[in-house]
């Protein structure tokens, strides 16, 4: 039995998918979309509850015919999807991506995509963006429902459970788990079905509350609640879209945001004032209709598109790209999906369970290497080993300082808090190598960072995702006397050389703008940065790390020549770049600005340039020291920067 239909769940969905698609692409435009997944999350708990409650009650609930319709439901778009990406990857990628994209192919048909990403680099980290099949965690959680919830449900039937009992035990577990965990095991937190199946769980309370209210012959309720529900819900909602964050710890408490908003959009019925003249649109309710096509499709074809321009793609770009993802949605929807449902047959079951599994085999073999992708040239992989190296905080725990989420190793006598971007970031691979190696010498390391924040108040760079309240937070974490040293890091000449400046600004406390050019922003921002330092060195030892080396002479794709799309090759060796002068002649204005307010000074520079020229490559085997244009790989950065040790070692351990 299935519950009747309803237009306005669709909108929701619209909402849902739509405010995922949007961060995708446009993540300065929406920062909190991705909590659009939360709201799917409650609309399957709400659906699958009924549906699972109604046949129970009626004495014809079958397993067999359940799973049944969920291959249905989920394989046709999912199948399509994930051979699509597969191909496309042996024809872009280099073997250890093609390789891993197996592993992650073999999650996505076999219903652990989650667990597999739980096991890499977080939701919100850079590497995820060059994931293609990333996204499929959310389909993970919801497939582990599926085979969960109906031996639950059926046992508390038979055992004549209290239902309503069952599932609010169930949630708040799960509501436990989520909150206790999220500050301490955050990637856990974020990929657990156990942490995450409270907002299934609260769509599961909403249909046991209103199938019990029909059984009993409740009155309907009035009009004008129904009304507020909706207009309370779609507000929740909007909220958690516009003051959620990724570096806030996600879901925790502010997952209720969506959760409760999904669920008083349900509750509201199709006749909540909202419901009717938003949800039930007619747009809202056919993107709706492609919202799960629609959500598989976007990520590969954004995900792929960052893989082959090697960055960020262009605006103009990605909204082709979503465009394109709308366009194959609707054709999945109309020609794949409905001709399963029009002419599901038992022949027809077979062959999507097959194809799933033989796609869960096809990505075994892969990640174990058969086949090669077509670019399988060493010199290419070690080019491409560079640019993937990037889980900086690999090996950290995830831990909660004051009310701020940080990466913490050690457990030495002294702390030490980093602060500033991801160019800070960066020594993380140093940081956890001294506490393994000098483990007596080490300091208890936390690192507060924040990319494309640097630790200058008043300074902004674009739109500020959260930057200002971050920085402000951290900074006045470092007063604390808990804390016994600080140092501060950024890309420096990303903000005050080059084409930086064209977008950065200074923001002084009258809330006057004063612009980079033709105005007098940098020199504000270095007299609000030599105030931080004095302010601080006043209490305790202070560090500032000047920038190291960056710009596109230190692409480890410069060593590639051609294009992914056609054919490539890729010089190795000791490769060296020309030393960028303005950075280093303002690396020297700033050495000038911390020793004038107490900070201690270290110097990227004088470690990886000599004789007007930069290393591009390790050491050892000639393989790229960058990741990208501007960041230290962490294999370099873990054993060869050194320079930064000062700050984290023990005062006279250095050297010994």
């Amino acid at each position: 039995m299935h519950p009747k239909y309803r237009p306005d769940i669709d909108g929701l969905r619209a909402i849902a998918v739509g405010s995922v698609l949007a961060y995708h692409a446009f993540p300065s435009l929406l920062p909190g979309g991705f909590i659009g997944v939360d709201i799917f999350f409650v609309i399957s708990g709400f659906l699958i509850t009924t549906i699972l409650l109604q046949s129970l009650a009626a004495g014809d609930f079958s397993y067999r015919d359940f799973y049944a319709r969920r291959i249905r439901r989920i394989f046709p778009a999912l199948v399509l999807v994930l051979l699509a990406t597969l191909a496309f990857g042996w024809y872009v990628l280099l073997p250890g991506e093609f390789s891993q994209l197996g592993k992650q192919t073999t999650g996505g048909a076999a219903f652990f995509a989650n667990l597999v990403f739980l096991g890499e680099a977080g939701y919100f980290d850079a590497s995820a963006e060059t994931k293609p099949l990333l996204h499929l965690w959310s389909l993970g959680i919801e497939e582990q429902f599926y085979i969960f919830w109906p031996l639950m449900l059926g046992l508390a039937w038979r055992r004549r459970w209290p239902m309503l009992r069952v599932v609010l035990a169930v949630a708040v577990i799960s509501f436990l788990v989520n909150v206790l965990t999220v500050q301490a095991h955050r990637a856990a937190a974020f990929y657990s079905p156990l942490s995450r199946a409270w907002e299934l769980m609260a769509g599961g309370l909403l249909a046991v509350m209103q199938l019990q209210s029909v059984a009993q012959g409740a009155a309907t309720a009035r009009a004008w609640k129904k009304h507020l529900q909706s207009i309370v819900g779609i507000a929740l909602i909007v909220l958690g879209l516009f003051m959620t964050r990724s570096t806030k710890a996600f879901p925790g408490w502010w997952a209720l945001l969506p959760v409760l908003g999904a669920a008083s959009c349900i509750a509201a019925g199709p006749g909540g004032v909202l419901n009717r003249y938003l949800l039930s649109n007619r747009v809202m309710v056919w993107i709706g209709l492609i919202s799960y096509p629609l959500y598989l499709w976007h990520w590969p074809l954004l995900s792929y598109a960052r893989i082959v321009t090697g960055g960020e793609p262009p605006l103009q770009l990605r909204i082709v790209l979503v465009a394109a993802s709308v366009v194959l949605a609707w054709a999945t929807y109309r020609f794949l999906e409905r001709f399963v449902k029009l002419h599901l047959s038992q022949a027809i079951l077979r062959g999507l369970a097959g194809a799933g599994a033989a796609l869960a085999l096809a990505g075994v073999l892969v990640f174990l290497g058969t086949p090669m992708p077509r670019h399988d040239s060493p010199a290419l992989q070690a080019v491409a080993d560079a640019t993937r190296e990037d889980n900086y905080y690999d090996g950290f725990e995830e831990a909660a300082l004051g009310n701020q989420f940080v990466y913490r190793a050690g457990s030495g006598k002294h702390n030490v808090l980093l602060i500033g971007d991801s160019h800070v970031e960066q020594y993380a691979p140093r940081a956890l190598e001294l506490v393994r190696t000098q483990p007596d010498k080490a300091r208890t390391i936390y690192f507060a960072t924040k990319g494309s924040c640097p630790p200058v108040p008043g300074l902004f760079s674009g739109p500020d995702t959260g930057c200002d309240e971050r920085r402000t937070a951290v900074l006045d974490l470092a007063l604390k006397p808990e804390i016994d040293s600080v140092v501060l890091g950024a890309c420096w000449s990303c903000y005050f050389t080059g084409a930086g400046p064209t977008v950065n600004y200074f923001v002084d406390d009258r809330k006057a703008v004063h612009p980079f050019i033709g105005g007098d922003g940098i020199d504000q921002s270095l007299k609000s940065l030599g105030e931080v330092l004095k302010r601080l060195s006043a209490h305790k030892p202070v560090y500032l790390v000047l920038g190291n080396p960056v710009g596109m002479d230190f692409d480890p794709l410069r060593q590639i020549e051609g294009s992914r799309l056609g054919r490539m090759t890729a010089e190795s060796g000791q490769l060296k770049a020309p030393m960028p002068q303005d950075q280093a002649q303002f690396n020297a204005r700033l050495k000038q600005v911390a020793q004038a307010n107490g900070a201690k000074v270290i110097e990227p520079f004088a470690s990886l340039c000599a004789d007007g020229e930069c290393i591009r490559s390790m050491p050892d085997d000639g393989s790229p020291a960058y990741k990208d244009i501007g960041h230290l790989r962490p294999r370099y950065a873990r054993s060869f920067a050194t320079y930064i040790d000062p700050a984290l070692l023990d005062e006279g351990a250095v050297g010994k």
